[in-house]
């Protein structure tokens, strides 16, 4: 966060919004739960899936991967469900007119593809509620001036490898085509729209997802992009085994009366074949961000050491202090056709949909407070080990 200061230094309001929500995420650490009833207060962020639609089929992704939860619906059909821009610019208004001005994060499926995106971008600026997207590069290029003059807060961008050749192995396209060609255009397309518009925003980060097929090469991709990112994020890798959602399935049945079906999206085995490669490569990373002007590196969860690595991949019940969910307390996650639900990648428990209700409305009806008492009560479920929401936000 220092080190992107500076670029942030002329939006104040944004900086703002960040330490607010940090701050109130320490404190709901520090005394969890916040209350009894099962009640949220301001609303610090809404996810907007904002399409389920994704021109990619990355091998490691829940949603259309190997195993994923999407890959036999029907295209037409997702696309008919999603909701309308001008729904979503009342969704906004109204977030603001209920006193919650939360960060907005568009994400997917892939969000590029969603039309009127950056017109929501724009919208959502001028109320005063930065934007954040998570792209695999599609349509960068092509929207990059737009996207600097909203501004964009946050730019995230997939690369998975340090070449094309390893990129596109684990990010295929669906039909065919170079996604790292798409991915090298638009860095570039943005970077000159920034200097061209003498705009410092949006910040450019790099996101990663570790795999067996990439963990080699990390410190490689660090030095292909250094010069194209701000800062450079990390994952190791959302996913479950079998017995993890089998269990998963039981805990959540006797919880909330019925069986849930996206946890068997993120089975997979994606794991590193070799820790101690893994771990030179994490500790490589982190010694080349050192130099004062280097893009900072950011690890998602934050846990390094060869056996630590090791426990996190083979033993799903290890929580590394992720005991409670914080997220469920601050951010508001919308899927594509408009159901809200309390956690980003295991979306099978909805509390109602954007389109009868507005967020506001919906954030503590007696649905949503349920969900928060039970996590609160009697703890993390099976999957939550390996959530994004638990361990990434």
């Amino acid at each position: 966060m220092l080190k992107q200061l500076p670029r942030l230094a002329s939006h104040p309001w944004i900086v703002s919004k960040l330490l607010t929500l940090e701050g109130e995420k320490w404190l709901l650490q520090l005394k969890y739960p916040p209350n009894r009833s099962g009640r949220g207060g301001r609303i610090r962020q809404v996810s907007f899936r904002i399409t389920d639609l994704c021109n990619l089929r990355c091998h490691t992704c829940g949603q259309w991967g190997d195993q994923g939860f999407l890959r036999r619906q029907d295209l037409s059909r997702l696309k008919e469900q999603e909701v309308a821009p001008a729904r979503y610019r009342e969704l906004l208004e109204d977030l603001v007119a209920s006193g919650h001005r939360p960060l907005i994060y568009f994400w997917g499926g892939e969000p590029m593809l969603y039309e009127g995106l950056l017109e929501l971008i724009e919208h959502a600026t001028h109320l005063g509620l930065p934007c954040a997207i998570a792209t695999n590069g599609t349509r960068l290029a092509a929207q990059a001036s737009g996207l600097v003059r909203a501004p964009l807060f946050l730019l995230q961008v997939s690369i998975d490898g340090h070449n094309a050749t390893l990129h596109n192995q684990l990010r295929p396209a669906a039909g065919g085509g170079d996604n790292f060609a798409d991915i090298l255009a638009g860095l570039a397309a943005v970077r000159r729209a920034r200097e061209e518009q003498k705009q410092r925003l949006p910040l450019i980060a790099s996101l990663t997802v570790i795999s067996r097929s990439n963990y080699r090469h990390l410190v490689e991709l660090y030095q292909a992009f250094c010069r194209e990112v701000d800062l450079f994020v990390f994952y190791l890798s959302w996913w479950i085994d079998p017995p993890r959602a089998r269990a998963h399935e039981l805990d959540f049945f006797r919880r909330f009366g019925f069986r849930p079906r996206l946890p068997w999206g993120w089975v997979g085995d994606w794991k590193p074949d070799n820790y101690q490669e893994l771990h030179r490569q994490l500790q490589g990373l982190l010694a080349l961000s050192r130099a004062r002007h280097a893009p900072a590196v950011v690890l998602i969860p934050p846990i390094v050491g060869q056996e630590n690595l090791q426990t996190y991949y083979t033993e799903h019940r290890a929580t590394f202090g992720f005991d409670c969910c914080v997220s469920i307390y601050q951010v508001a996650e919308v899927n594509s056709n408009g159901d809200l639900s309390p956690c980003r990648d295991y979306h099978d428990y909805v509390v109602g949909n954007v389109k009868q209700a507005t967020i506001s409305e919906l954030w503590n009806s007696p649905a949503y407070r349920r969900f928060r008492r039970s996590l609160a009560t009697e703890g993390l479920m099976p999957v939550c080990t390996r959530c994004c929401g638990l361990m990434g936000y």
